[in-house]
């Protein structure tokens, strides 16, 4: 009886996890590793849910818009969590994504009206270096300097994509001279963030791509006031990170209710700690005290989704030729 029992038991317990439905999200690397905020997004979400919730990193970004058009309908990803406003016109025109339905007050810089994608965070890009290193005011004295950078690729990543728009709205015309001044000091070019970073913090460049809020992480999580963003008088550009469900989605509901769970203050609160990025919805604590330290840039520049769109494929070959030479 006792075998009998544990049998019993067993294929009870393995009917129950057969039961629990999967939610899976893909998202770039480093919104899920254990300092950044899928474990923490994942647990909540899980307590409310009844599901097992799933983080699929998949590269950087813009990584992420090309794994997910290579595998089409076919897709085991019931969200997509990482892209941005330089890559949703494309993403809108794969067809792959649904309407996302949730209408929510947001705290965002620009208008946002877009059906598919749900704003989760927002900032500014900007290069980041040490208070005492060099300290370039802009696009042309970078160039004219010798300060080394580190950047990321535009091709697989959304920061070094949007590096190429923020050059092209703010020079036009004049973006290959840029890239062509720009090139000496490109010490190298990292698939994604995380990498590009890591180089700067291992003391391999004097300036990474990054974004006005990544000294919030030195100085609130380890108390280093060393680390500065560079304010640009041309502006910085803006970057405003989305969500989008699948059309193929087998579990819209839940999907659904991960997008309302997205704008609520368990899942933005965890925001300026953990992606050290302005949270979508202000939660009701509002930011830590270190994000009044941040630059805050006087002009914010942005293209409309689909000149972005229009612009890449220019952008990337002035890029491209520039760095070849």
């Amino acid at each position: 009886m006792r075998h009998l029992a544990l049998a019993t038991g067993f294929m009870f317990a393995t009917q129950a996890v057969a039961q629990t439905p999967v939610l899976t999200i893909y998202t770039y690397d480093s919104f899920n590793t254990e300092w950044g905020p899928g474990p923490v997004v994942e647990k909540a979400f899980e307590e409310t849910c009844g599901c097992d919730l799933q983080f699929v990193a998949a590269g950087d970004g813009a990584a992420l818009l090309s794994r997910l058009r290579l595998e089409g309908a076919r897709s085991e990803a019931d969200i997509v969590l990482g892209l941005d406003t330089s890559l949703i016109a494309k993403a809108a025109e794969s067809g792959l994504f649904a309407p996302h339905g949730v209408s929510v007050d947001m705290d965002l810089p620009v208008a946002w009206e877009d059906p598919l994608f749900l704003p989760f965070d927002w900032g500014w890009f900007a290069f980041v270096g040490n208070v005492d290193g060099p300290m370039p005011a802009n696009f042309e004295e970078l160039g004219a300097g010798n300060a080394s950078v580190v950047i990321q690729d535009p091709r697989s990543s959304t920061p070094g994509l949007g590096l190429l728009m923020w050059v092209k709205a703010a020079y036009g015309d004049r973006a290959p001279e840029i890239w062509q001044a720009l090139a000496d000091n490109i010490v190298t070019v990292t698939p994604g963030w995380s990498e590009a970073y890591g180089m700067f913090l291992e003391g391999e460049a004097d300036l990474v791509l990054s974004y006005t809020t990544s000294p919030a992480y030195h100085l609130i999580a380890e108390g280093d006031s060393s680390k500065q963003a560079l304010a640009f008088d041309e502006g910085h550009y803006l970057q405003v990170e989305v969500a989008g469900k699948l059309a193929s989605t087998d579990q819209p509901e839940l999907a659904d209710a991960f997008l309302q769970f997205m704008m609520t203050d368990a899942f933005q609160a965890a925001i300026p700690t953990t992606n050290w990025m302005y949270p979508a919805v202000t939660p009701a604590g509002g930011l830590p005290d270190g994000y009044d330290y941040m630059i805050r840039p006087k002009t914010s520049l942005l293209l409309p989704a689909d000149e972005a769109e229009a612009m890449r494929g220019p952008a990337l070959d002035e890029w491209r030729q520039a760095l070849s030479r």
